[in-house]
This record gives structure tokens, sequence and C-alpha cells, in this order.
């Protein structure tokens, strides 16, 4: 029998990174903590903390905090029919990986229509989100991926619009002669982060070829709307936020009517459970009012 103390120790370790916050989290000294874990391996005969900075999970420890977070989530929800453990029970947490620019524009409304639960979000690019699912390490995703994960349920949300966007300024310096190959090949550009293919797909997608313009590396949305707004770079940057700056002049399209969408998916574990099954529905009904309908295949 497995003794959830000592899980509750395993798991707060692993997603806080570290004994000191682990005991913060759970009211005990890191000494108890340590001590919970170490137990744990030892009943166990396997390692399952790799001690760091931060702490991170072997195999066996990963496969054991998913174990007690999904114990967790489903105890939580006897508090609809068993009122008198409502005061021992603590919200549900749900670990969600989501892609940045869906949080800066839609996602956040979703959460707030699906009260009742804590939420600990996972930033990574829309198409890389779907392997944090596959190892494991949420619950659910925002991704490109249409293809459902092993033990998921896959669900289209639509298409998150992005335009190819700069300062009128920053238009004159570098394209004095018009948007060219030649010239996006010269011309500095706003990049999120070594994941991010935005502005590389929508090369290709306009002219055919990706030439390697210097950049800025800029791993924030709203100071990605910014660093165009200064006429830093020029960036792919999703139409919710440009809209209005659009509208006043205060940024322009590099190429007119040549927007980039890309389709997102929730998927989600089929583990039976009411709070992710209304997170489902708060994100599939945010999510298909926000975004575009996604073209037919």
């Amino acid at each position: 029998m497995l003794d959830y103390a000592l899980l509750a120790a395993l798991a707060a370790v692993l997603r806080t990174g570290s004994f000191d916050r682990a005991a913060q989290q759970l009211h005990v000294t890191p000494s108890a903590v340590s001590q919970r874990v170490k137990l744990l391996e030892e009943r166990l005969g396997t390692v399952l903390v790799v001690r760091g900075q931060p702490c991170t999970a072997t195999p066996a420890g990963l496969r054991l905090c998913q174990h007690v977070e999904q114990v967790s989530l489903l105890e939580s929800e006897l508090r609809d029919s068993l009122p008198a453990l409502a005061p021992a029970a603590a919200p549900a947490t749900l670990r969600i990986a989501v892609n940045a620019d869906s949080l800066a524009t839609w996602f956040v409304g979703a959460m707030a229509a699906a009260p009742g639960c804590l939420f600990d979000l996972v930033i990574d690019d829309q198409d890389h989100s779907a392997e944090w699912l596959r190892k494991g390490e949420v619950l659910a995703a925002v991704t490109a991926s249409a293809a459902p994960v092993g033990g998921c349920s896959s669900h289209a949300l639509g298409s998150l619009r992005y335009i190819a966007t700069a300062s009128p300024d920053y238009l004159r310096r570098h394209f004095p002669g018009g948007v060219t190959a030649q010239a996006l090949a010269a011309a500095p550009c706003l990049t999120f982060n070594r994941k991010d293919r935005l502005q590389a797909n929508w090369l290709q997608a306009v002219l055919g070829t990706v030439p390697s313009p210097p950049t800025h590396w800029m791993p924030s949305t709203h100071a990605f709307v910014d660093a165009a707004l200064a006429g830093l770079g020029w960036g792919m940057n999703p139409e919710h936020l440009v809209a209005g700056h659009l509208r006043a002049g205060r940024l322009v399209e590099l190429m007119p009517g040549r927007p980039f969408d890309v389709p997102l998916h929730w998927q989600q574990s089929r583990i039976a459970s009411a709070t992710l099954a209304a997170l489902t529905r708060a994100v599939l009904q945010a999510g298909r009012a926000a975004l575009r309908p996604a073209a037919a295949a």
C-alpha cells in the first residue's frame, strides 16, 4: 500500500523544484520532506529524485508524481458528494501546457470559467507542448498537434492568426525599396526563443525560401509587440494584440493581406475527472469564440 504522505512530499519536491519550497508548501521542515522522500525511495528500492537546482524526477519518480496528482484531483471532487470532507480538502491543481500567445490572448478566460481549482501552467511552443502530455507531466495541453497523444482526447479549437508587423519608421529604414527577399535577409526580426519557427514559417510561405535575418531574442508575448512598436524589428504578432495598433497606424503589415494562421487543438487526459471535463468545456467555448475557424482539410 502506498503511503500518500510520502507521495505528497515527493510531488511537492518535483513540482516546486526544491526541498525548501516543498517544505513551505507542506508546512513542515525541509528535513522532514527529505526524510519522507528518502523513506519512499528505500521502500521502493529506487531513486525517485535527482538532487540539484532544480530537483528533477527520475522516470519512476515522474510516474509516482503523476499518480498522486491524479488521486488528489479525484479526491478533491468528493467535496461535492461528501461535504464533511470540504474543510480538509485542498483545491485540485491542474498542470496544463499552453503556448504563450494563447495565454496572452484567450486562455485566461477559459481558466476563469472553470473555478474551484488551481492551475500550474507550463509555457511551451505549440509545436512542442504535446511532448509534455507524452511524458505524462501535464493533464492537458494547447497544441498544434491534432493527432491524439496516447491516453488523450483531441479537440480542434480554431486558428490563431498572426500578422507580420513592424513600426512605420522601421519599414522606411529597412525596406525603402519594398519588402523583398534581399531586404528581409538583412532586416532585424524578433524571435521568441529557439523553438519559435513562426517568422521562418511565414517567410517560407510568402517567399518560398527562408533567409536568415539577424534577430532579437524576445521571450515575452507583450514585449514582442512593444519591440515592434519601438522599431527594434519585425515579428509575427497575434492579430488580437495588434489590431488596435494597426488601425491607429502605430504598426503596419510587412505584406498586407498575408497573415499566417496556426491551427490549435486541446488535448486532455481521458482520466475520469469532472474538474478536467469542466475545464475542457470552458477551453472549447473560449477558444472557439476567440480563434478563427480552422480551414477545411
